[in-house]
């Protein structure tokens, strides 16, 4: 693996290849050209779906954010909580890695978590960045995007009325204004990273899923998907924090190498080019896969998936304790502050035996 830094209109950029010579990006961050996008857009066949109001893994709107239970009589609710995982997102699949009890706790027990400032800023400027791609090139301006913004958050608001609860103490407006004039920056520091007249992406926010052989079910949301004339694919991804350190790159692209492999094992096309645009720090890192990225990848998959069955049928979720627990909304009832965790609410079985194949459920 090779990286190494350059200065590319104006920014740092990590260029990551498993060949000798990586490919350099074009001076507007393009990887490749692009093709526009047709006046009715079709929906990739065989790739996109509808996104799921609360996908079955218990990924939600807002990243890391337990969905909550659709409403209904008190069985149905409980069914709801009491359903054992059946698919894998990236970002819950980094759940477990970190820390299996919490996992357990949104996914299985699918306990509420507030509403956090950085994550629903995220949320507000990903919105914006899709968005903006429904006017014509021309129109895609920094100026326009910013403006933006307020609409942008009204919606989100409409759409989720809980996270108004973020600036409840605020009567006279001055966070609100603040974290609206964040966003608006994060949004700006975009345009010096890409340029948007000269994008035409094939998809935005789409969702995927796939069934691997094993039988285990992957799915997530790909922010922005761009195809070459001679049709090479580039995943793109927006993050509104800052660049890691090198050292650091491998786990930053856990999630890109999973939708590579998505996308590999639905379209047998392995992407092209996997690119982080670091809104924080004004960096964007890429990385050239190769099928045997993709390959390791599914490994891992499989080892993670297995784990999590033998958690979920022995109810043996251990917590994990980091630095990144004083970031959690679940350490009054985690035992590593002292806590007691919820009633494990699916049956305990003995460990599945060597005949279950690997990756599926075993019967809980």
């Amino acid at each position: 693996m090779v990286c190494r830094s350059l200065s590319v209109a104006g920014r740092r950029v990590c260029v990551m290849s498993t060949s000798q010579q990586p490919a350099e990006p074009a001076t507007d961050g393009s990887a490749t050209p692009v093709v526009p996008r047709p006046a009715v857009a079709a929906r990739s066949e065989a790739v996109v779906e509808p996104a799921p109001a609360a996908p079955a893994d218990g990924t939600a709107v807002e990243p890391g954010t337990a969905a909550a239970p659709a409403a209904g009589d008190e069985g149905t609710e409980q069914a709801a909580r009491s359903a054992p995982p059946t698919s894998l997102s990236p970002s819950r699949a980094s759940d477990f890695m970190q820390c299996p009890l919490l996992y357990r706790f949104r996914v299985i027990d699918r306990l509420p978590e507030k509403p956090s400032e950085a994550a629903t800023r995220g949320t507000l400027v990903h919105a914006v960045l899709e968005r903006l791609f429904d006017d014509p090139a021309a129109e895609r301006t920094a100026p326009r995007a910013k403006a933006m913004v307020p609409g942008q958050w009204s919606r989100l608001l409409e759409a989720r009325p809980e996270l108004g609860e973020l600036f409840a103490e605020d009567p006279g407006g001055e966070r609100l204004s603040r974290w609206l004039g964040e966003a608006e920056q994060l949004v700006e520091r975009w345009f010096t990273l890409e340029d948007p007249t000269r994008l035409e992406p094939r998809e935005r926010e789409m969702f995927v899923e796939t069934e691997l052989e094993s039988g285990l079910r992957l799915r997530g949301v790909i922010d922005r998907v761009d195809i070459a004339p001679t049709g090479e694919v580039r995943i793109v991804d927006y993050k509104t924090g800052k660049a890691p350190r090198p050292e650091y790159s491998e786990g930053a692209l856990f999630q890109m190498k999973f939708y590579a492999l998505v996308i590999w094992r639905l379209k047998q096309v392995v992407p092209r080019r996997l690119q982080l645009v670091y809104l924080g720090s004004g960096d964007v890192l890429t990385y050239d896969p190769v099928t045997a990225d993709l390959e390791r990848m599914e490994r891992k998959l499989l080892a993670l998936w297995e784990a999590i069955r033998l958690a979920t049928e022995t109810g043996d979720w251990r917590p994990r304790p980091t630095k990144l627990c004083g970031w959690c909304d679940h350490r009054a009832v985690c035992p590593e502050f002292g806590g007691t965790p919820p009633v494990y609410p699916l049956s305990v079985s003995p460990r599945a035996s060597a005949e279950d194949g690997q990756g599926r459920m075993g019967p809980v």
